[in-house]
């Protein structure tokens, strides 16, 4: 391997820990909080990121960054990166009914 291919390679499988990374925080969270962020509803990110995650998978571990030139791996880590950087905190920000709290705060 070449000292480009194996740069390529560390590229690819960043870019699949930052994809499987936002696919499992879409997971975690609860489906109203993308309703009330205003954002497009959990079943549609859960199909973009783990489209996205998967892509990742095959260009950084079967095809080893060989072809990472290719725009399916830029269009993956960009939805990634859109959902991290807008969407979640914003989902973040969503908290669930009974968080223990009286009327006027925590108790």
């Amino acid at each position: 391997m070449t000292p480009l291919n194996i740069f390529f390679l560390v590229i690819s499988i960043a870019a699949f820990v930052v994809e499987a990374w936002a696919f499992a925080d879409a997971v975690r969270r609860p489906a109203a909080a993308f309703a009330a962020a205003g954002k497009q509803t959990k079943p549609i990110w859960l199909l973009i990121l783990g489209v996205a995650t998967v892509v990742g998978l095959g260009y950084a571990f079967y095809l080893g960054g060989a072809s990472a030139i290719s725009i399916l791996p830029v269009a993956a880590f960009v939805a990634a990166a859109i959902y991290l950087v807008d969407v979640r905190p914003k989902v973040r920000e969503y908290k669930t009914g009974s968080s223990g709290s009286g009327p006027y705060g925590p108790w």
